[in-house]
């Protein structure tokens, strides 16, 4: 991992700062301090817990998207090679969770469908990844398939869910470079 890439990974977004009258101002001054982050040496990353601010976590949708439409630091992307030869980027599914807890705190995501091919042969699993804001929420669905015999990473429904979030998110704009980086 790149140095610096987890801290800024990590880094929450400032809360913008709104009018109020100087005793509202006074009291936002006794707020606790921001939960200190862990460090890269940490390793807390691929699992670890982070503490999270319980105070002033929503925030518009606007704001949110805006964050989740940034690009993911190279560093978390990985490379998978399928058996054809072609190499595909992706950020695995604990990233893109991760990446939600901290930009998105009051996401919510749910399995809408599993269905069985009719040959039996593939899975297909539709996810829906829903964002909520103070102002607003949005939702995005995306499937993802996979094929029964292939048991490399996991169960084919857990694989076909892991790939149905990712598109979702992606939909709402996390990770969503990596689809475009070989248009040109």
């Amino acid at each position: 991992m790149a140095p610096g890439a987890l801290a800024r990974l990590l880094r929450l977004a400032p809360t913008p700062r709104l009018a109020r009258p100087f005793a509202a101002k006074a009291r936002a001054s006794r707020r606790p301090q921001e939960p200190e982050l862990p460090s890269e040496d940490d390793n807390d990353f691929a699992g670890g817990e982070v503490a999270a601010p319980t105070e002033g976590i929503g925030r518009p949708l606007a704001e949110v998207l805006k964050e989740l439409g940034k690009r993911v630091p190279d560093s978390l992307v990985k490379t998978r090679v399928e058996d054809n030869g072609f190499a595909i980027k992706y950020i695995p599914w604990h990233i893109v969770n991760k990446i939600l807890n901290i930009h998105a705190p009051e996401w919510s995501g749910e399995v809408r469908s599993i269905v069985y091919s009719s040959d039996g042969k593939s899975v297909s699993v539709v996810y829906r990844v829903t964002l909520h804001g103070i102002d607003a929420e949005i939702y995005r669905e995306a499937t993802g398939t996979a094929s029964v015999d292939d048991t490399s990473y996991g169960d084919p429904v857990q694989k076909a869910e892991a790939m149905a979030f990712r598109r979702a998110c992606a939909r709402l704009g996390l990770g969503l470079h990596l689809y475009h980086e070989d248009v040109s």
